[in-house]
């Protein structure tokens, strides 16, 4: 690979001899006679590397470091300089020099520099762009899932993230809609800037509009000092609109003419004030039926749902379901102090065949429950809370055991407990008290199977007499 190295210093025959020196070792070598004349080559090559001497006319060394470190920060400079004034080139580096070499200097000794600043700018360069790749391929963070549905969603974000155009995300509560809105930010064009969350939902109606446009003090009771609102808060960044349904229609035509107009007015405050700021709106309900019953302005809907993604239920991608479980173990366990290096196969099985009305969150908490009363590494069955085994009707013999028609019981763990029983019970007679094939015959693990006993009250040296 070739480099380019500029050299900087206002005597012809010094840049002369570097550029001579430096070409022998496959460099590339633009020089410039002051600080003002390197701008302008930066401006124009692709340089790798800068050895600018310390006094020179106009703009000198130092100037010229400072105004690099603003322009190309990733850009390493070394600090040419007599042996006088070394505790200058010291004080380069402490403004972010590279190194320093000292004139008259040794051309052995400036190979091994200018060597090991051009191995440091690779690193930088190829750690930027291991960097880009992560961001393109790593699904946007904590975003997991390679399922058809979910893959649809990714593409949708990866399309939209660098516009400036209003997103609606909808899905039932639950399915990650904040997590998708901060991943468009955070992957976008305004990453850089604020990412300002808001619930619709959670704050009083009669709060909701001092809260997004911000007051003036003394614009009503209680109002003890000037605030800023969510508008001006997400300025130049993003507005996430959570629970965007349960706007009141007081408000809706305020907010519909922020975003039309983008300009905001405080309560209490009659001048306008220009917002820039990138809206995301998330809601759980179908905004055309509350149009239809007048709950929501049409007008808005229209305004918010330019770019709308809609988010599956985990149901509708059950492929995701092991990978985002195993996903929360990992991150919930560093959390808790604890060692979780997997689930059993019992686990796995259970939790995929689970329906999960309650999305992502439902199984977040579930994994963090597990989590924390996991007595070894590997999650069982028996560390799942137990809503997750109610809907699932056994093989074959259900009926048998409750009838066609079954009574509601009064106390359903102890009826539960009653049908777990009848067939372990049964399982360890086939089996001849072997407790290790009475496990495989009802399909968990061995561990599962004396916890069950254990919980029971079965002993199993009775069964075998």
């Amino acid at each position: 690979m070739t480099h380019n190295v500029l050299v900087v210093d206002d005597e012809p025959k010094l840049c002369d001899l570097l550029s001579s020196a430096l070409s022998q070792n496959g460099i590339q070598v633009f020089t410039a006679s002051n600080g003002l004349h390197a701008l302008k080559v930066l401006e124009q090559e692709d340089i790798d590397l800068v050895i600018s001497d310390w006094r020179m006319p106009g703009m000198d060394g130092p100037a010229l470091l400072a105004e690099i470190k603003v322009r190309f920060p990733q850009l390493p400079v070394i600090v040419m300089t007599a042996y006088s004034t070394v505790k200058n080139a010291v004080q380069s580096m402490r403004n972010g020099a590279y190194d320093y070499i000292a004139k008259p200097f040794d051309i052995d000794e400036l190979d091994i520099t200018v060597a090991k600043a051009l191995q440091f700018r690779d690193i930088l360069r190829d750690n930027a762009r291991l960097r880009a790749e992560l961001d393109h391929h790593a699904q946007f963070d904590s975003l997991v899932g390679d399922s058809p549905a979910f893959r649809q969603v990714l593409h949708a974000i990866d399309s939209v993230r660098d516009s400036n155009a209003t997103i609606l995300l909808t899905g039932e509560s639950g399915t990650g809609k904040e997590m998708v809105a901060r991943a468009i930010h955070k992957h976008g064009s305004r990453a850089d800037k604020p990412f300002v969350a808001v619930n619709c939902a959670a704050i009083p109606e009669g709060l909701l509009e001092s809260e997004m446009f911000g007051h003036r003090k003394g614009a009503f009771t209680g109002a003890v000092a000037d605030r800023v609102g969510r508008f001006m808060q997400a300025d130049k960044g993003t507005l996430f609109l959570d629970e965007v349904g349960d706007m009141p229609l007081a408000l809706q035509a305020k907010i519909l003419r922020a975003l039309q107009e983008r300009v905001i007015e405080p309560v209490g405050d009659p001048r306008e004030r220009k917002v820039d700021v990138r809206v995301i709106a998330a809601t759980n309900k179908n905004l055309l039926d509350a149009v239809a019953n007048k709950e929501f302005r049409e007008d808005l809907y229209y305004r918010l749902n330019v770019f709308p993604i809609p988010l599956p239920a985990l149901r509708e991608r059950a492929e995701d379901i092991v990978p985002l479980a195993r996903h929360f173990a990992q991150t919930l366990s560093a959390t808790a102090g604890k060692r979780i290096t997997g689930f059993s196969p019992e686990a796995l099985q259970a939790m995929a065949a689970y329906s999960w009305p309650g999305n992502i969150r439902e199984l977040q908490n579930c994994v963090e429950r597990a989590t924390i009363v996991a007595a070894s590494p590997v999650i069982e069955d028996i560390d799942l809370p137990a809503y997750l085994f109610a809907s699932r009707p056994a093989e074959g013999g259900l009926t048998a055991l409750l009838g066609d028609n079954p009574s509601v019981p009064s106390d359903l763990d102890a009826a539960l407990a009653e049908v777990e029983k009848t067939y372990i019970l049964a399982a360890l007679h086939e089996s001849n008290g072997v407790q290790a094939a009475a496990a495989a015959k009802i399909g968990i693990s061995e561990r599962s199977f004396w916890y069950r006993l254990k919980k029971l009250g079965i002993q199993v040296d009775k069964i075998v007499r």
